[in-house]
């Protein structure tokens, strides 16, 4: 049975998009869960060693629902916060505010409306990952290539946006895989841009590396793959180069992706 405990581990440095001193974020309220293992694993650079013998890898009991936001300890118990999030700008753009980057007493209230209908708690005004990341899926579910980023190929593209920390599957310009908020590298393990090929693929991965399971792992350049994690997937912090998905939305890429798959990335994972 996996047991699921307080996501609590402190997450780096917020880096703000607008100004505002830097301060560690923590989940604000109860309902971050994740698992006993680590969020993501190390880039192993090199393809991974097939596993000796199997391993079972868990199944969470239930799915992390609620979207916790990670804020400033300050910011805690806030009816609606005056300070300015690290996605500030961002989500200005994105509740077509005016995109200044300063949290003004408006801005506060637009802000706590969108988390409040979108049951982000606590809903107090603060432009962090979580508001941040749903917002930009909620923009993109129309049409996630809109910029044309992505190259439309007669193939099978995995498109992985790390501007937006999105990803779909697209054959032509159809949508074979909805978009889903995913978590990429963060500075120093950073998730290799370019075309790449999906070449090896473990339903039920443990990295004995590191000791830490990989569901639904899709390896495509090196140690870096797509793999489900145990938790919120917008957190302050990145991955290890990996490209972390949600349980759920790993196990529906794993239908949707076969080897020789290719893969696209691009952009770059913003700070915060």
């Amino acid at each position: 049975m996996l047991v699921l405990a307080l996501a609590l581990v402190p997450p780096p440095l917020a880096l703000a998009d607008g100004p505002g001193p830097a301060e560690p974020l923590l989940p604000g309220g109860v309902g971050a869960a994740r698992a006993e293992y680590p969020m993501d694993t190390p880039d192993q650079v090199l393809p991974p060693l097939p596993p000796d013998g199997e391993v079972p890898v868990p199944v969470p009991e239930a799915e992390v629902d609620e979207l916790v936001e990670y804020l400033p300890r300050s910011a805690v118990g806030a009816s609606c916060t005056a300070r300015t999030g690290p996605h500030q700008r961002r989500v200005e753009r994105l509740l077509r505010l005016k995109a200044d980057g300063k949290q003004s007493a408006a801005d506060c209230r637009a802000i706590r409306a969108f988390q409040r209908r979108e049951k982000i708690k606590p809903a107090v005004g603060y432009a962090g990952p979580v508001t941040w990341g749903r917002a930009e899926l909620l923009a993109a579910r129309g049409n996630p290539n809109a910029a044309g980023r992505c190259p439309v190929r007669a193939y099978t593209v995995a498109c992985v946006d790390l501007d937006r920390e999105l990803m779909w599957v697209q054959k032509g310009k159809k949508v074979t895989y909805a978009v889903v908020n995913v978590r990429s590298g963060r500075p120093g393990y950073r998730t290799r841009t370019g075309w790449h090929e999906v070449y090896w693929r473990h339903k039920d991965h443990w990295s004995s590396i590191y000791d830490t399971p990989m569901p639904y792992a899709q390896f495509f350049s090196g140690g870096q793959a797509f793999h489900a994690v145990y938790g919120q997937i917008a957190t302050p912090g990145g991955s290890r180069g990996c490209v972390n998905l949600g349980h759920a939305d790993a196990k529906r890429l794993w239908g949707a992706l076969r080897k020789g798959d290719r893969v696209y990335v691009w952009g770059k994972r913003p700070e915060g």
